[in-house]
């Protein structure tokens, strides 16, 4: 993966609570609603380079399919297969 770009940005206190309250009520981190608002900016402005990387997916990670990450893969809606009886 490449290395983000950091930078220092200096806000008004009030426009950054408001900032952390929008970000809450989305469940994202202030550095996160930020960055999705300057994407959705520069997209709407026609000016998102076209090589910019998609941002990361919230929430948790998909599990993998159990045949993929080599376990055993029993259901979860409390039925066992033939095997584990």
């Amino acid at each position: 993966m490449a290395e983000r770009k950091s930078f220092l940005l200096r806000l008004d206190p009030a426009v950054h609570d408001a900032l952390a309250r929008w970000a809450g009520d989305e469940l994202r981190s202030v550095n996160a609603q930020i960055e999705f608002l300057l994407r959705k900016a520069l997209a709407e402005a026609g000016r998102l380079p076209p090589d910019a990387r998609r941002p990361a997916r919230r929430g948790r990670p998909r599990k993998r399919p159990a045949d993929e990450t080599g376990a055993g893969a029993g259901t979860n809606d409390g039925t066992e297969r033939a095997d584990d009886q």
